[in-house]
């Protein structure tokens, strides 16, 4: 007689859920992956950036004064720092450099 045979029959025997599995899984590893790598960035990014206010805070405050363009270049930083998702680590270094009087003091 004929054989009636389904789509789904028909592509189960190219294998076509199979191979449609693989792919998803495929993309699930590689999302993963660029999730993994793009985290590995973001604290890369943090940890320099974190570094960078602390050395400047460093230098400002053995100075005692910090002026605006070091404190505009300090505020960029904090604000890059925190889109990042900071922790809060930097919240008592921020408060002290804003603290600092912007010019040197006369004697």
């Amino acid at each position: 007689g004929v054989v009636s045979i389904s789509i789904y029959e028909f592509l189960c025997l190219l294998s076509v859920p199979t191979a449609i599995a693989g792919i998803v899984k495929l993309i699930i590893y590689y999302a993963r992956r660029t999730s993994k790598k793009e985290y590995s960035v973001r604290k890369g990014i943090q940890a320099l950036l974190r570094s960078q206010m602390i050395s400047e805070y460093n230098k400002w405050s053995e100075r005692g004064y910090a002026p605006i363009y070091a404190r505009e270049s300090f505020e960029n930083c904090w604000q890059q720092y925190h889109a990042l998702g900071a922790n809060g680590v930097m919240d008592d270094i921020h408060e002290r450099f804003l603290l600092l009087p912007t010019k040197e003091k006369e004697d």
